[in-house]
Formats: C-alpha cells, sequence, structure tokens
C-alpha cells in the first residue's frame, strides 16, 4: 500500500549543535527524522547553509520504502570526512525523490537538567 504522504521538500530553519556537554556518556546531537510511507525508497539530499560559509551539500542518505531514518546530523561528514561545525546555527532544506514527511529533534546535554527539543520541519 503507498500511502503518499508528506511533500518533497522541507525546511529546518533553527539548526544548532552545542559545542559542549556536559560530560556524561549522553552527547548533545540533532537528528533529522525521515519518515517514508511510500514503496519507493527516498533518495535524500540535505544542504546545510550557514551564516558565515558556503553551502554544505550532502547527498549521500536514503530511507527505505515503508521506513524510518533517524539521521543524526553528528555523524554526517563533509567531503573531506570532518564532521559538522558545533556551536554554530545552521539552517537545512531536505530535498526527496518521492513525498516524505520530516521531524527535527534537538537533545541539549551542555547542563545537567538535559534539554529535548522536537518540531516538524516546514514542508513546501
Amino acid at each position: 500500500m503507498d500511502y503518499l504522504t508528506g511533500k518533497q521538500q522541507w525546511a529546518l530553519p533553527d539548526l544548532y549543535w552545542p559545542a559542549t556537554d556536559n560530560g556524561n556518556s549522553y552527547v548533545s546531537h540533532e537528528a533529522v527524522c525521515v519518515l517514508n510511507t511510500s514503496d519507493q525508497e527516498a533518495d535524500i539530499r540535505l544542504t546545510l547553509f550557514y551564516e558565515d560559509r558556503d553551502p554544505l551539500l550532502i547527498s549521500n542518505l536514503s530511507c527505505p520504502p515503508m521506513r524510518t531514518n533517524h539521521i543524526r546530523m553528528d555523524k554526517l561528514r563533509d567531503s573531506q570526512g570532518n564532521p559538522l561545525p558545533r556551536g554554530v546555527g545552521y539552517s537545512a532544506l531536505l530535498c526527496s525523490t518521492v513525498p516524505v514527511i520530516v521531524q527535527y529533534t534537538r537533545v541539549d546535554t551542555t547542563q545537567p537538567a538535559l534539554a529535548l527539543m522536537t518540531t516538524m520541519a516546514y514542508g513546501m
């Protein structure tokens, strides 16, 4: 069954991976959750936009049919193998070959009282 739910372009305007953690084993991170309810694989391209540098394109992502993929931003690497910069605000545009649903979650462990923030992305 193909539900054909979602959009093919999603904007995520307020992303931020804190520069530090509080020293415990649980680290600050972000995740972009993709839900693919179609019967086709979703090839996913993320373009990251910064205030002080050129956009970064990450295009080797996917989400299988009728599955979900939690894309951990702290696990992504640029073309030279470097992680995304920490302590820098940025935005993203997610483009998919099939309609998907996208949600963003940030876990902030910079303080003893951990914080979790989540929001739906803006589907275009």
